[in-house]
């Protein structure tokens, strides 16, 4: 299926706009300088959604400072980086403030993967939403230093908390998850998990463990998830993927075995499916309604890639 929104080789989350711009992070007054120029903007997170303002007919994600606080955001800010000049914060908000939202008509609050695959939120700002999010939701979930249990701090424009007891710098975190296409000759490898959309088939995935490598890690998770023995590993891209914090390496491998043993823990079913199948899923014309992931993610990119190597 072809995409105007994620083009092959073009998932959600890759096309980062925003120069980071890291060293104002280190000057508390040229931040809080930015964030009162009325040029400014933000994007306010609230769990796995994004809070945008209607204007007419369309959404806007990227508020003013100053919308963002009217609406009930967290004073504390994250310094995403600078879009053309203009810094860009990230913002979190409370549920008794997003309640309130809810009743405005001038107000949208959705889940972002939604809005993303809608294309609500244009692909060219996903990368920085991701990066708000990711953010945001680090601070949310480590208020306090994992060494001594006090009560951290944020500093650096939002890139560390520090202890004021301990003194112990805490950064954000970013979890490796391999996700691979398992091929042989011209047959490919694809599983479904249970929450998955009827239908859906999408490419085997897993957290990197302590200590290993990526090549190691996709072949753990394909023998794990389904049995096979692979070999031939290559790297593809990465996708980043704020659900909360990880990025998704893509990589193929090739399958030494046939046999499908499916680890019921993790997969609902696993099966191999032809050049000819396969591409009928990927277009989501499948006569069976099979159908392959979103082009919003990495997975249905891997699968194109091999589906169309000319492409690629």
């Amino acid at each position: 299926m072809t995409s105007k929104l994620f083009p092959l080789g073009h998932p959600a989350f890759v096309s980062n706009t925003l120069d980071r711009a890291a060293h104002l992070r280190f000057s508390d007054e040229k931040l809080f300088a930015l964030e009162g120029k009325s040029s400014s903007r933000a994007y306010v997170i609230y769990r796995d959604s994004l809070v945008m303002k209607k204007d007419g007919d369309a959404q806007r994600a990227l508020l003013t400072i100053d919308e963002a606080l009217k609406f009930g955001a967290n004073p504390g800010t994250v310094f995403l980086g600078l879009r053309d000049g203009d810094a860009v914060f990230g913002m979190g908000i409370g549920a008794p403030a997003v309640e309130k939202l809810l009743t405005r008509d001038d107000v949208v609050v959705s889940e972002l993967r939604g809005m993303a695959m809608q294309g609500m939120v244009p692909p060219e700002q996903l990368s920085a939403v991701a990066q708000a999010k990711s953010l945001v939701s680090w601070h949310q979930r480590h208020g306090f230093c994992a060494n001594c249990g006090a009560k951290s701090s944020m500093a650096e424009g939002g890139w560390k908390r520090v202890c004021p007891s301990c003194k112990t710098e805490h950064f954000p975190r970013t979890d490796p998850v391999v996700i691979m296409l398992v091929e042989k000759g011209d047959k490919c490898l694809l599983g479904r998990q249970k929450q998955f959309a009827p239908g859906m088939y999408s490419c085997l995935a897993g957290f990197v463990e302590a200590a290993e490598t990526i090549e190691d890690a996709v072949k753990r998770e394909i023998f794990e998830e389904s049995g096979i023995r692979c070999t031939d590993v290559t790297y593809y891209m990465t996708q980043p993927w704020p659900y909360p914090s990880s990025l998704m390496i893509g990589c193929s491998a090739r399958a030494i075995s046939d046999e499908i043993t499916v680890d019921k823990m993790e997969l609902e079913d696993a099966r191999w499916f032809d050049r000819d199948e396969a591409m009928l899923m990927w277009k989501r014309e499948h006569p069976d309604g099979l159908a392959g992931p979103h082009p919003f993610a990495i997975a249905h990119h891997l699968l194109g890639r091999w589906l169309h190597p000319d492409q690629a």
